[in-house]
């Protein structure tokens, strides 16, 4: 049996928007423990979003919509700014 194997080639995009979601889910992990260290039970007694978009978020398992970023900030307590400071948006790729 023969396997083929690809390389996959990530873009600078793609790899910023991973360590973005990773840095973002990292956050509100952090947040959400200091309120409640079961993911259950803070996502059921907050409601909002459910308990599986909540752990891909903390997991940086998605590419969050805003509408999600502003509910999250909401259900955490917080302003959108404070949830997304000291992420890098700057996605322009120098030449």
């Amino acid at each position: 049996m023969i396997y083929f194997y690809t390389t996959h080639n990530i873009t600078y995009m793609q790899q910023r928007e991973s360590y973005n979601s990773l840095l973002l889910g990292k956050r509100v992990k952090a947040l959400r423990e200091k309120q409640s260290p079961s993911l259950n039970a803070f996502v059921m007694s907050k409601g909002g979003l459910t308990t599986a978009t909540w752990s891909r978020i903390e997991n940086g398992k998605t590419d969050v919509k805003l509408s999600t970023i502003i509910k999250t900030a909401a259900i955490l307590n917080i302003t959108v700014d404070k949830l997304l400071q000291n992420i890098d948006f700057d996605y322009s790729i120098e030449e």
